[in-house]
């Protein structure tokens, strides 16, 4: 196993939203645009997110307002 797999540390919707200051309906809407990953079990309707790619998917805003 890979040290990155090892580390995944999994949230459930409420957490990930809590996470990231947003709502559930935030949530749901970001990973239909794609702007971030979900994860599904088979035959489950359970979602999970991955806090590292949660983080990773964060861009700081330039200095000055520019934007890129």
């Amino acid at each position: 196993m890979t040290r990155a797999i090892a580390e995944r540390r999994w949230l459930n919707q409420a957490e990930a939203a809590e996470h990231l200051g947003v709502t559930e309906r935030t949530m749901r809407n970001y990973v239909r645009r794609g702007a971030i990953k979900a994860y599904r079990m088979p035959k489950s309707r359970l979602i999970r997110y991955d806090r590292n790619e949660l983080d990773a998917a964060l861009r700081p805003i330039p200095a000055g307002g520019a934007t890129s």
